[in-house]
């Protein structure tokens, strides 16, 4: 095979160039190291969105207009937010259990909900989640053979949902059920407890200081006897999660007022931004 001969006096004069570039590229990965310690440590994020310039056709587009959610944002948070659910409906596959045509009004809203969880974060795309199934009914589960209206697989990376009950827990905004809020949280439990990503290991620092809360007999306390969340939520870690985020959107004036500190670690999880949220200021 024939070797590239460089002169000598052209290697010369390419040297400091070539020593400019390795430094170049050290002097990257420090810095992204430091930011990435410091993000951590901080809980802040250097970028969250560069870019927004996917766009929804006009009739996807009236079912994101619907969303109050989506109506309280600023204009600059729209584009955002609006280009978020083009790209998890682009690289989310849908599919109806029996083989019905999935709707393009079904797509649009369990993308918004997916997007709404995640909008403070940078990875919003849910890596361990590749399918989303809808049912027409609650299903019965392979794992117990109970029903169930929503399940997370992570081996198989599907998400299981019953689509009335995805209606009903977003018609009512305000009763802390919302049944794809509840799944999709689970999903990104999961995810932080097997990926490395800044939002991941936040959410996952987080989610250990909410259980250390827990042993805090203060709190034990005072959970027992307001009766604040519903009994299912102390069903385990990862319905707490789920059950303590559905009171996070739904009711989260009265969730920080009850239980301030629960609240800031769940918002901090998130990284969500106040005025995101109704009714606080």
């Amino acid at each position: 095979m024939p070797r590239l001969l460089i002169p000598s006096d052209t290697q010369q004069w390419l040297a400091p160039y070539g020593y400019a570039l390795v430094g170049l590229i050290l002097l990257a990965a420090i810095i992204h190291l430091i930011l990435r310690y410091l993000q951590n440590r901080k809980d802040f994020l250097w970028y969250r969105q560069v870019v927004s310039w996917r766009r929804l056709s006009l009739s996807r587009k009236r079912t994101l207009q619907e969303f109050s959610f989506y109506k309280n944002l600023s204009p600059k948070y729209q584009k955002q937010f609006e280009h978020r659910v083009a790209c998890f409906i682009a690289y989310k596959s849908f599919n109806h259990r029996y083989g019905k045509p999935v709707q393009d009004h079904q797509k649009v809203t369990i993308a918004i909900i997916a997007v709404m969880l995640t909008f403070g974060r940078r990875n919003y795309m849910m890596d361990n989640l590749e399918t989303i199934l809808i049912f027409d009914t609650p299903f019965e589960s392979a794992a117990n053979q109970a029903l169930h209206k929503g399940e997370f697989n992570p081996r198989a990376k599907v998400l299981a949902l019953s689509w009335p009950d995805v209606l009903a827990g977003i018609q009512v905004e305000d009763d802390n059920f919302h049944l794809a809020l509840h799944e999709f949280t689970h999903v990104i439990h999961i995810e932080s407890e097997r990926s490395q990503h800044i939002d991941a290991l936040r959410y996952h620092k987080y989610h250990h200081l909410l259980l250390m809360a827990l042993k805090d007999r203060e709190v034990r306390n005072r959970l027992e006897l307001s009766q604040f969340f519903r009994d299912y939520a102390f069903t385990n870690q990862y319905e707490f999660m789920a059950v303590l985020t559905e009171y996070f959107f739904e009711s989260p004036v009265a969730f920080q007022s009850e239980f301030p500190l629960l609240f800031q670690y769940i918002q901090t999880a998130l990284l969500y931004k106040t005025d995101w949220l109704t009714g606080l200021e």
